[in-house]
Formats: C-alpha cells, structure tokens, sequence
C-alpha cells in the first residue's frame, strides 16, 4: 500500500515505475547518490558503467525539472534527501524448449522514487544532522560562511 505523501514546500520528487531492472542492481546506484548534490549527482550517474544508471539519471533530471518549474527552487542548491528503490511486479513469460515444453522467464520490476531537497543556508547543518547522526560533527561556522568569496577578494583587517 502506498502512503499519502506530506509536500513539503522545499521538496520535489520524481517517481519511477514498473523500470524493468532488478531492484539489488537499482539499489547499489542509489546508495552511491543518497545524500550527494545534484550537479555532482549528475557527473557521478554519468560516468557510471551501469545500465541503471540511465533511468535514475532521467529520475533526477525530472525531480529537478520539477523543483525548478513548479516549485522556483535553484538546481544549484538541490541535493538528494530521499531515494528508495521497492520492488515492483515480476513479469512472467513462456519460451517455447524442444520437445513440447516450455521455460519460463522472469523480468523482473522495480519501483525508484527520488525526493530532491533544498538546502538552504540556515537548514544545512539540521540536514547533515538527519542524514549522518553518528558522523556529525557540530561546527562554529558553516562551511559556506568559512569558504565565501568575500574574505578572499576583500580580506578583514
């Protein structure tokens, strides 16, 4: 059964059914993106020698088409907050053998959903702390803050 999604309005997703690939091999794509940005996202699927890596990439491309369209978001803020592979429906079929019998093949289904959020100067350090709780880290500044062009063009004296 599927849950009534909560829209949250900094959050755009893309929904993928019934792509014809197996579920284990769509997952160790998604576990590689979780968490990343989207532009780095995009280079990483791209280079990938998977042939999962396409359908995800065109899952991506569309939940930032959506961010930036429905939503006004920047694709230049956006990251991957939520990306799940379920398993969709076998599709069964019979291929004819010698002597009468048949074999069956399965393909089987899967179902990709992918939830880009935006992160916004106040939330990031919230953000980090949901997705990696025992890696975090609290910090004095933030690292935009830390590495901003304005104290490299212009330093304080």
């Amino acid at each position: 059964m599927i849950k009534k999604r909560k829209k949250m309005p900094y959050e755009a997703y893309a929904l993928g059914y019934f792509i014809s690939m197996s579920p284990h091999k769509a997952r160790r794509i998604i576990d590689q993106i979780r968490g990343r940005s989207y532009e780095e996202t995009l280079m990483i699927l791209e280079l990938m020698p998977y042939r999962a890596c396409y359908p995800i990439f065109k899952l991506v491309y569309s939940a930032a088409a959506n961010a930036t369209h429905n939503m006004g978001l920047n694709e230049a803020s956006l990251f991957i907050s939520k990306a799940q592979v379920n398993e969709g429906v076998t599709i069964k079929k019979l291929k004819p053998r010698a002597r009468g019998r048949s074999y069956m093949i399965k393909r089987p289904t899967c179902h990709i959903t992918i939830v880009l959020a935006d992160i916004s100067y106040e939330e990031e350090d919230d953000i980090l702390k949901k997705l990696w709780p025992d890696k975090f880290l609290p910090r004095e500044k933030s690292w935009l803050e830390k590495f901003s062009l304005k104290e490299i063009l212009w330093p304080k004296k």
